[in-house]
Formats: C-alpha cells, sequence, structure tokens
C-alpha cells in the first residue's frame, strides 16, 4: 500500500506568479522573447550597503546559528527603522526576523486561528492568505474590493463580519496593496482601529510595499494606540532594497506575540542566517538615500504603463497610487473576445505571436473579484515595457490566433460576462 497525501496537502493552492514565471523561462529558453510582467520582483541591484556588509559577513565567518527570534543588533535596528519611519511604538522585543514576510502568514495564522475561527479577507488578495488560513481549518470570509472605491477595505464590510461572524477572530489587511495598488488612508486606519477596540480580533497588517506610496506617504495601522498589542505586521527587504534572493523580512508585534512567533522559528526554520540579517541592519542604517532614489524609477515605470495602457482601447487603470502593479480593468475586451483575464494573459505569453509574448496574471490569480482585470508589474526596463504596450493590441487583435487558444484550451472560454461599468 502506498502512503497517501493528507487533504490539506492536496488540496494546497499556489502563488500563480510563479507557475507563469515557469512558463515564461521555459518559453525564452526555446528562443521566444518574453517581455515578463508577471513576478514582483526588483529589476535594481541590492542596495551597496547591504551588499558590501553581507560580502564583509562571509569574510568574518558570521556563517553560524543565532538566535531564533533574530541578532540583538538586528531586532534594535528594524524597532528604530518602524518607530522613525512609521510611528510605531516598538522596541527590539516586538521584532521577529524571517526569511521574507510571506511567512508570517502562517505564523500570524498558528498564532491566533483555532478550527471554525472566521477570518475576513478582502479580494482580490495575496493568494498565499488563503492556504495559510485553511491550514488551520480556520474560514476565510472574502469581502469584494471595488476599483471605484480606490481598492479600499469599506468598514462596512468589516463592521458586517463583527457583527455576523459566528466566531470573528481576525482580519487581514494588504496596504499598499497587491494586486490592486491601493492604499487605505490614515482615515481609514482610524476607522478600523476604532471599530476593533474593545473585540478579540487580530490583523495581519501586510506591508511589503511600504516604501512605494506615490501619493503621501505609508501608514502603518500599528501607529494607532492600542493597534500593536492586537496585530502582526509583516516587512519585507525584497521591494524596498532590492533583495529579493537574500530572502529577509521581520514581523513586529506584541513582546507576548514575537514571543510565540519566535518559539514557531525555533521549530521551524532554527533561524534566519546572520549575514543575512547583517546585511539588512546595515541597508536599514545607510542605504535610505540609495532606496528612496530607487523608489522615484519604479514610480516613473509605474507612471508610464498606466498611462501607456489608459491609452489602449479596453483597459482602465486607476492613476498611480502605490506598488510597482498597474491593475486595469479588461472587462470589456474578455466579454468581446469571449476569453477569461487570466486566459487573456496566458494568451498574449503564449498564443498571440511565435516569436515574441508578455508575461502578465489575471486578476482571477488573486480571488474571483480579481476576474476582468490584468496584473502588471514593472519589473522590466523602460523600453520593454513600452515593447509590452506596442504589442498588446496587436496581440488583442489577432481573433483568429485567439479563437485557436481558445479551442487548445477550454477552460479559458469566458461562460458568464464581466460586470462593465
Amino acid at each position: 500500500m502506498s502512503v497517501q497525501l493528507s487533504e490539506f496537502a492536496k488540496s494546497l493552492t499556489v502563488e500563480t506568479a510563479f507557475n507563469v514565471l515557469a512558463i515564461a523561462k521555459s518559453l525564452k529558453a526555446a528562443g521566444k522573447d518574453v517581455v515578463e510582467l508577471e513576478i514582483g520582483d526588483s529589476p535594481f541591484d541590492s542596495t551597496a550597503s547591504a551588499k558590501s556588509s553581507g560580502v564583509e559577513a562571509i569574510q568574518q565567518n558570521k556563517s553560524h546559528y543565532c538566535p531564533s527570534p533574530g541578532l540583538p543588533e538586528f531586532r534594535e535596528a528594524a524597532a528604530n527603522f518602524v518607530k522613525h519611519e512609521f510611528g510605531i511604538p516598538a522596541q527590539a522585543a516586538n521584532i521577529i526576523v524571517a526569511p521574507g514576510a510571506k511567512v508570517f502568514e502562517q505564523y500570524f495564522c498558528e498564532a491566533f486561528l483555532n478550527p471554525g475561527d472566521g477570518v475576513l479577507v478582502f479580494s482580490p488578495y495575496f493568494p498565499t492568505y488563503l492556504p495559510n488560513i485553511l491550514r488551520r481549518n480556520a474560514r476565510p470570509v472574502l469581502s469584494p474590493l471595488k476599483q471605484s472605491n480606490g481598492f479600499r477595505p469599506e468598514m462596512s464590510a468589516i463592521e458586517n463580519f463583527l457583527k455576523t461572524d459566528p466566531s470573528p477572530k481576525a482580519i487581514f489587511f494588504n496596504s499598499p496593496h497587491n494586486p490592486t495598488g491601493g492604499v487605505m488612508t490614515r482615515q481609514d486606519l482610524r476607522d478600523v482601529a476604532d471599530l476593533l477596540r474593545g473585540t478579540n480580533v487580530a490583523v495581519f497588517s501586510d506591508e511589503p510595499y511600504c516604501h512605494m506610496v506615490w501619493k503621501g506617504t505609508h501608514e502603518s495601522l500599528l501607529s494607532e494606540p492600542g493597534m500593536l498589542e492586537r496585530s502582526v505586521a509583516a516587512y519585507t527587504f525584497s521591494k524596498s532594497y532590492s533583495m529579493s534572493g537574500w530572502r529577509l523580512g521581520f514581523s513586529v508585534a506584541s513582546a507576548e506575540v514575537s514571543d510565540a512567533i519566535g518559539k514557531m522559528i525555533n521549530t521551524t526554520l532554527s533561524c534566519t542566517p546572520p549575514l543575512v540579517q547583517l546585511a539588512g541592519k546595515a541597508a536599514l542604517e545607510r542605504d535610505t538615500t540609495e532606496r528612496d532614489a530607487v523608489m522615484q524609477k519604479f514610480r516613473k515605470k509605474v507612471e508610464l504603463l498606466t498611462n501607456g495602457l489608459n491609452r489602449l482601447e479596453g483597459f482602465h487603470s486607476l492613476d498611480p497610487a502605490a506598488t510597482f502593479y498597474v491593475f486595469p480593468n479588461v472587462a470589456p475586451i474578455c466579454n468581446r473576445l469571449g476569453i477569461t483575464s487570466h486566459g487573456l494573459a496566458l494568451y498574449m505569453l503564449e498564443g498571440a505571436d511565435d516569436k515574441f509574448g508578455v508575461a502578465c496574471l489575471g486578476g482571477e490569480c488573486f480571488g474571483d473579484a480579481g476576474g476582468g482585470f490584468l496584473r502588471f508589474s514593472c519589473a522590466e526596463p523602460d523600453e520593454r515595457l513600452q515593447q509590452a504596450l506596442d504589442f498588446l493590441p496587436i496581440g488583442i487583435s489577432r481573433t483568429d490566433r485567439i479563437a485557436a487558444y481558445l479551442e487548445k484550451y477550454p477552460k479559458y472560454r469566458l461562460t458568464t460576462p464581466y460586470p462593465v461599468g
């Protein structure tokens, strides 16, 4: 008798961007020219102090175990960072280090969720939220984000969740938001804090794009009175410091919750490599000017792509607010061609041309509420972004190729038109 995977393992879903990345790499290896706008990675080099300090740490043999919660000097630096930049009243005891921000989704769920608990998640959502909630046999409760509201959470949805769910236990917030680029306002955060005080509802505040706010500056829920005690905020070096391959992030939470997460690190990862932490510490303390200059380069890319898409018939994007993603509504195109938005995305990669393709993601990769949208990352040089913009209307005009693609992949036929307007 063969061994059997658990029901959870068999049901596990993944971040689609990495699947599309694999297709794009395979096509490129076969000789196809592909503009890769599917993955949320930086096209820029890691910042200078991070690189030099990482090399120095290797040379000094900083390559052994360290405390599971993180190096004391890194935790102190991270606490000073969030206190200075975002007004969060953090101390070193509030910081836990891990390989990136994503793993804190799992640790948050393990820290707070029991089977049957309700978790409010706004859709479109980052794809790994739901698997981590379901890992605990908790219940995702989905609420749509609307382009007409700037993709900001509506307070009425939170009120309804708190009043009607049989066991409301947690809420996931992601601001600045992936995939839409929406940003919660200071008033939004105050309203959320007012709603949650006096409840036992915990918050996961996902903040990887904290330096990619194009109008104003980043605001964190944890700066509101009483929110540090009920929240886990997650930060990463992947976006701000172009350190995605270093795998470094940290959380901010109460000392009690941080201690629990530190034990989870101990029993899963042991620790985050100290040489990586020392590189991150140097970035926090010495690379602010370089970081901010790179963020402005991202901003120009987002503006280039947004303006270019809005000049195309059937595309509608909001003005850039945050992140390095553009999330246009393409429902009129999908309805006319009878293809789902992710089908359209894969068609532009695989089927629109034999020698050239554009890799992006359909909005439904981020939940049903994303249907009728596309997500483009700006992680390519400007001239490549322009090549993609020039090709999109050509690919869409090739209706014979679209028909052939749907004949080959009928699962991408659109059976119910997307709402328009």
